[in-house]
């Protein structure tokens, strides 16, 4: 078996050296680098792992707690966080909490147990068991996509990376405001998330930035799935006096929106005008293509190991909130014509909406917009 010290002879400097190229500890000249690293390929060398991290207290991975990992919102945020991982030399253990605090604090305990040198979660609505288990254990973690709001009883606060709900919501509001629509209906996500919270606030502060009254009967939640949303749509649909818009706050309600208006004949948007938040791979083959707020989904899971691999270099570091900004991608379920004149963000001051308790129902800065034939990144 090659060892460390085949390394060093081979390329003619100290073993120590060799240590400090693989575990970048140390900085050492460029042409030895490479020296070490060609030796490295030449002889087949594969470090001792386990061996290294009894010795130094790491094991180089990461655990990642994500609940729906088959959305492609998750999937490709998974994608990102694999590659941030990848280039940092650390890999990566995955478990799927689903959303459910009690299954939440046992997978974070397998992860801890996997002696992961940190973690990267997305909260479930109720983090409570998470936050006291990461406190215990003085686990270092980064809670992505959802944020947690801390009591302010000492708990440890923890690093945060997600992106900017509320304003792009209000731009999709008053988007369909200004092409005539009074009657605007939101599909909200699962109560108790961060995101829910915000793009409710999003939308309210949007009807008020468009002079509309808000009406909580055009609020209902779609519990994030598909199958929830399509009967929330179904819900807003049997009103006497109907929705002409809708806004769906995720890909997957989306999905059970269309459902529920083919059930009814319902023609997007000759019917009803729709906007999305969550961007998603097949938006722009739908007829006819949805306006959406595209998240950057793969450079939050990348930010997020950036962030905890800087929580584990400088542990008593302040914590900190990140907000990557989202981009608005401008088609044609909204109502508008192929290469329409686009609108920019900046131009409307929405007003502060203070945020209200979410509405009881059965289920609950940067602005790229974009006619088709534009660039399509996500």
């Amino acid at each position: 078996m090659v060892t460390m010290a085949d390394v060093a002879r081979s390329a003619g400097v100290s073993v120590a050296t060799v240590s400090h190229v693989l575990n970048d500890t140390r900085p050492v000249l460029p042409h030895t680098r490479q020296a070490v690293l060609d030796a490295v390929d030449l002889l087949g060398y594969s470090p001792n792992t386990l061996a290294r991290s009894l010795v130094t207290s790491r094991t180089r991975s990461i655990g990642l707690a994500v609940s729906a990992i088959s959305n492609p919102y998750f999937t490709e945020i998974l994608q990102g966080v694999e590659a941030g991982a990848l280039e940092h030399g650390y890999s990566l253990l995955i478990a799927d909490p689903h959303d459910d605090p009690e299954h939440e604090r046992k997978v974070v305990q397998l992860l801890h147990e996997r002696r992961v040198d940190g973690m990267i979660v997305a909260p479930s609505a109720d983090p409570g068991e998470l936050v006291a288990y990461l406190s215990r254990h003085g686990v270092p973690a980064v809670f992505l996509d959802r944020r947690v709001d801390f009591p302010a009883d000492g708990t440890p606060r923890y690093d945060q990376v997600c992106t900017e709900s509320t304003q792009p919501t209000a731009r999709l509001v008053t988007h369909l405001a200004e092409l005539g629509h009074r009657r605007i209906a939101l599909v909200a996500g699962a109560p108790g998330f961060s995101t829910t919270r915000e793009r409710i606030a999003g939308y309210r502060s949007g009807l008020a930035a468009s002079g509309l009254l808000p009406d909580e009967h055009l609020v209902v939640h779609g519990n994030s799935e598909s199958l929830g949303a399509e009967r929330a749509t179904a819900q807003l649909l049997s009103l006497a006096d109907p929705p002409t818009a809708l806004v769906t706050a995720n890909n997957a309600m989306t999905i059970g929106a269309l459902r529920a208006l083919r059930e009814r004949s319902l023609s997007v948007p000759d019917d009803i005008a729709l906007c999305c938040f969550d961007d998603f791979a097949w938006a722009d083959l739908f007829s006819p293509r949805l306006t959406a707020v595209a998240q950057p989904s793969r450079e939050l899971g990348a930010e997020a190991v950036r962030v905890l691999l800087e929580r584990l270099a400088s542990p008593d570091r302040p914590a900190r909130t990140l907000r990557l900004p989202c981009t608005l991608v401008h088609r044609t379920s909204c109502g508008c014509p192929e290469g329409s004149v686009q609108f920019e963000l900046s131009q409307f001051a929405l007003p502060d909406v203070t945020e209200q308790p979410e509405p009881h129902g059965e289920f609950e800065e940067r602005e790229a917009a974009k006619a088709d034939g534009a660039d399509r990144a996500r």
